[in-house]
């Protein structure tokens, strides 16, 4: 039994995951040891992207159920890898899904394989609904890493792009560094030049002077959590980019798959922010700056429907008004 993506890799009765915290300069994979091994490395960030995290959750704990016997174990375990981090809706739905199988009695590696290959479709699908909104010789902003880094598939946000650069469309991405970890100027990059993308790393306080320049038409995010109405929550930065898109009128897209939108989340207060450790803001690597400054560090902000043009999911594309109708609520039925 074989799964490969770019950041994860399930050989025989191994799983491995692509240390992220190393890339681009290291391409590391570290072999699961378990549950509480997955749980460190989500936390971590070594794995990371809210289908990503969710997929390697589940097989995870997959490999754990066909050792452990004991149903209140692998309860338990399944709770902790809930729990491992409170924003992307994803880890929460993969890992429900995975219980519900359990409950029945189901294969819970043939229901995790089932998770891998519903990421792969459903990347295929906001790909293919998102490339049509991208034009000949468009240039694009994205903001953190969206791509095959998140998910197993080609990506949610950076998929619709690459798709469009694969379907022969001269594009160019501008791409936020991304502060304070730098996913897009360690991760997004790394992809792009993967897949021979025309690209330029920028900082993030660089996006709006682009905007005004007229030198960016399109934006594309990604999402790790999106509420009924359409407010979502991304990479912290994400609401900064919508307010500067909606004054310079350009198009702005979260690219989202279905295991992303929150039926429970009437809108974006109802959405949790993760607070992480005050290092990160210090410097990434290396000190910017010294303790004992205190620091502000949530891991993602809350964009509203108000700044959104559009939701593209692997169900096809909701515009703002769709949003703001509730047009999302009829898709709870999907989620099986």
């Amino acid at each position: 039994m074989t799964l490969n993506s770019l950041g994860l890799r399930l050989e025989a009765d191994k799983l491995f995951i692509l240390d992220q915290e190393l890339l681009p300069h290291e391409e590391k994979w570290i072999l699961v040891e378990g549950p509480d091994h997955m749980v460190q490395l989500i936390k971590s960030l070594k794995v990371r992207g809210a289908p990503l995290i969710g997929v390697a959750a589940v097989l995870s704990l997959a490999h754990y159920g066909q050792r452990e016997q004991n149903a209140l174990a692998i309860k338990n375990a399944a709770e902790k890898l809930r729990q491992a981090r409170p924003t992307a809706v994803n880890l929460m739905v993969a890992i429900d899904r995975m219980l519900q199988a359990f409950k029945n009695q189901e294969n819970l590696m043939q229901k995790a394989q089932e998770l891998f290959h519903e990421d792969v479709q459903m990347c295929q699908g906001m790909a293919q609904s998102g490339a049509s909104l991208i034009q000949d010789g468009d240039q694009i902003l994205t903001h953190c890493n969206s791509g095959g880094l998140a998910t197993v598939g080609l990506g949610t946000a950076l998929g619709v792009i690459l798709q469009a650069h694969l379907d022969g469309k001269k594009i160019h991405v501008w791409v936020d560094e991304t502060r304070p970890l730098l996913q897009g100027g360690r991760l997004t990059t790394w992809e792009l030049q993967k897949f021979k993308v025309p690209h330029t790393l920028i900082c993030d306080n660089m996006a709006g002077s682009l905007m005004g320049a007229a030198k960016i038409q399109k934006i594309f995010t990604g999402a790790d959590r999106v509420a009924l109405n359409g407010d979502f929550a991304n990479k912290i930065g994400t609401y900064s980019v919508a307010v500067l898109a909606q004054y310079h009128n350009i198009p702005f897209y979260p690219v989202a798959p279905l295991t992303t939108i929150d039926f429970a989340a009437k809108s974006g207060k109802d959405i949790p922010v993760e607070m992480r450790g005050e290092q990160e803001v210090r410097g990434y690597r290396q000190t910017i700056w010294a303790p004992p400054s205190p620091t502000h560090n949530p891991a993602f902000d809350v964009t509203p429907v108000s700044l959104v043009t559009g939701l593209v999911t692997d169900h096809g594309y909701f515009s703002q008004a769709d949003l703001k109708n509730q047009k999302l609520k009829g898709l709870e039925n999907e989620l099986l």
